[in-house]
């Protein structure tokens, strides 16, 4: 990876708990500036004040100088609006977006197509998605051009697509997901995993597979335990401590999905099953209902546990 041109600013397309996330390894770890953006006021501000607690954590903890925890801070703007529409907030010199909305694919689609219309390339036009086809995301990027997808420009276009999928909660775990769509050129491939690197994380490579390597296997897993749940065989309690005591897991199956949100699951699992057509993807009942409910896990307060505020 000798020779790579380092990112000069990035920028993090949805302001939630993932975007963060990815914000603040960006800024602290890598040392590129960014804009965060997402179109509510409330989950930026949200977003940016806890960035500054973690940062702020980090420093009393003494595991950052107080002036690492500053300069990182200065490295973060907030920016407000939409990118699947508009390019408002976007500066001119970014040259890797990694966008962490949620996991609709027709979202993901229109957010491409416009990014790609808006930055030149080489800019990188990262993906954080856990399930949907980056060979799907490249093709839009590709498309923005207007001419067909075998065209050169379309074909360059494409090929800045990657996936890099961080894990929750992100400044603590330790792995990038870099999955390559089939348009995806080795230039783009190695600047994503030398990025990942400058964040702290070890890599793992996967192919543009239906949940790469992680939810493929993570999934069902849920899956199964909530179907487990769902026909009254063991409490919640017990599922998990069954995963944490009785297999090493640090957290339970039904525990992690409250701290992944539900409807983040469910919306992973609807993908799956729609990509693959393999039935072991098919949501369990109980988590349609816990979803349609608004019971989505810690973040609404409620999921296989109660969450006070």
């Amino acid at each position: 990876m000798a020779g790579l041109q380092p990112m000069k600013r990035a920028a993090i397309v949805g302001a939630g708990q993932m975007g963060m996330g990815i914000a603040y390894v960006t800024a602290l770890h890598a040392r590129v500036p960014l804009t965060l953006h997402d179109p509510s006021p409330r989950v930026l501000a949200a977003s940016l004040k806890k960035l500054q607690t973690l940062f702020t954590r980090d420093v009393e903890k003494k595991r950052i100088s107080s002036e690492d925890g500053e300069a990182a801070m200065s490295r973060i703007k907030g920016v407000e609006g939409s990118l699947v529409g508009g390019g408002a907030g976007l500066e001119g010199d970014t040259d890797l977006v990694i966008e962490a909305i949620p996991e609709i694919p027709d979202l993901k689609l229109a957010l491409f197509r416009n990014l790609a219309s808006i930055l030149p390339a080489p800019a990188i036009l990262g993906s954080n998605t856990s399930s949907i086809s980056l060979t799907k995301l490249a093709a839009a990027a590709g498309l923005a051009s207007g001419k067909g997808p075998a065209d050169a420009e379309s074909l360059e276009s494409a090929s800045r697509v990657v996936g890099i999928h961080f894990f929750n909660p992100v400044p603590q775990m330790k792995l990038v997901e870099i999955i390559p769509a089939l348009q995806t050129s080795d230039a783009t491939l190695e600047r994503a995993r030398a990025f990942g690197l400058a964040c702290k994380k070890e890599i793992a490579v996967s192919k543009d597979s239906p949940g790469f390597i992680a939810n493929a296997i993570l999934m069902p897993m849920i899956n199964e335990a909530i179907l487990t749940l769902e026909k009254g065989i063991a409490s919640p309690e017990d599922i998990d401590k069954t995963f944490r005591l009785g297999m090493g897991h640090p957290m339970g199956p039904l525990a992690l999905a409250d701290l992944i949100g539900l409807d983040t699951c469910l919306a992973i699992q609807r993908v799956l099953h729609t990509e693959s057509g393999d039935t072991k993807y098919r949501p369990a009942t109980l988590l349609v209902r816990m979803v349609d409910a608004g019971w989505v896990g810690r973040k609404g307060g409620k999921g296989f546990y109660e969450y006070p505020a």
